[in-house]
């Protein structure tokens, strides 16, 4: 079975081959993103508990700063690390900074998955153009055969169908990708922003 779906995708048209190598490349890239984002999210969540015990036990400011040196995918880490930084001088300051490194770290935790949502939305409609380039290939060698029996038809209709096929292979994992690390990254989000007012009391009764 293997061996005649190569034949096929071997002696397919060139509109088809090209199909074919574009799903490919969504299929790669999104399997690679999807790799990533598990690494990513996971290490992140492992600085993050770091990062929490280190900030329940108590510690000051010097300590937390040494404590979230190292701690560079963790969204609460960096907020805490990076508005820190800043020579603040009151609570308006505050609030803005914190504003600002939430937004860049819910962009970080987002990154890549707008292509995952691209790669489920488009890649069915990229396999089915090739279906319909088959077919219309198939018909036209009905016309050149004289015949409509199914050794003629057959082989380009199991061609065009290798598209639709492709495009459902690349865009399953990506949907499901998508839905799934969209939905760590807003539960991550969302405890940033909970975070966020814990960081604004810290920081406000550093100044007093």
């Amino acid at each position: 079975m293997q061996h005649s779906a190569m034949q096929l995708i071997l002696q397919a048209g060139y509109v088809v081959k090209v199909v074919l190598l574009i799903l490919l490349f969504f299929s790669v890239v999104s399997w690679a993103i999807i790799f990533y984002k598990y690494r990513y999210l996971s290490r992140a969540n492992k600085e993050t508990d770091t990062f929490l015990r280190s900030y329940r036990a108590g510690r000051d400011l010097k300590g937390l700063l040494i404590t979230t040196r190292p701690l560079n995918l963790s969204p609460l880490s960096n907020i805490f690390k990076f508005t820190s930084s800043e020579n603040i001088v009151d609570k308006a300051e505050i609030k803005r900074s914190l504003r600002r490194f939430s937004a860049l770290e819910s962009a970080k935790l987002e990154k890549y998955l707008s292509f995952l949502a691209t790669t489920g939305s488009t890649t069915p409609f990229i396999g089915l153009f090739g279906t319909v380039w088959g077919i219309m290939n198939a018909f036209r060698g009905i016309g050149a055969a004289g015949s409509a029996s199914l050794a003629v038809v057959a082989p380009g209709i199991a061609e065009a169908l290798i598209t639709t096929a492709a495009g459902l292979v690349a865009a399953i994992p990506a949907v499901i990708a998508y839905n799934y690390y969209l939905s760590r990254a807003r539960q991550m989000i969302i405890e940033m922003e909970d975070f966020s007012e814990e960081l604004l009391d810290f920081f406000s009764k550093g100044m007093e």
